[in-house]
């Protein structure tokens, strides 16, 4: 059975929905990818306190890695990608290039930004942190500025 609540960021709403009990998505207003409200289940502000917790300490620039246990629902390939960006280091950033090649399969950038796009715990799984292989600020769900303000937050270049 799903839940969800709402919880207030620096980005505006966050949606975190749990499938009994365990975290299975983070979504934005606006995300592309986010699915319709009636699929959250009903709403529970008594589940969340542990994901509240971990992700008031984030925006406040005290926690780099989250401890949540996850459920990730995808296919084989995209829990994969989601896995090696569990792997980026706060404050890091890895081209989808380099994610493709930790992978075992250098040819499948864009699957990897595909999967990437799809990630349904964003934040928490750092899509985030995955940039185009020159460098550039490349799709994000969440949007682009968010994707650039998250990043400029990690690497210390602005605060909230």
């Amino acid at each position: 059975m799903k839940q969800h609540t709402v919880i207030d960021s620096p980005y505006g709403p966050l949606t975190p929905v749990a499938d009994d009990g365990v975290l299975c998505g983070l979504y934005m207003v606006g995300q592309r990818h986010r699915p319709p409200e009636e699929a959250f289940g009903e709403r529970d502000d008594t589940l969340f306190d542990e994901a509240t917790d971990q992700l008031r300490s984030y925006f406040a620039g005290e926690l780099q890695e989250f401890t949540l246990e996850l459920r990730l629902a995808g296919t084989t390939f995209q829990r994969g990608v989601w896995e090696q960006l569990r792997k980026i280091p706060y404050g890091e950033i890895r081209s989808y290039g380099e994610l493709a090649e930790a992978l075992g399969n250098p040819g499948a950038s864009r699957a990897v930004g595909l999967a990437n796009g799809k990630n349904p715990i964003g934040i928490i799984v750092p899509c985030h942190r995955v940039v185009g292989a020159n460098g550039s600020l490349t799709g994000y769900g969440g949007g682009l500025d968010r994707k650039k303000r998250l990043l400029d937050f990690e690497s210390g270049a602005a605060l909230f």
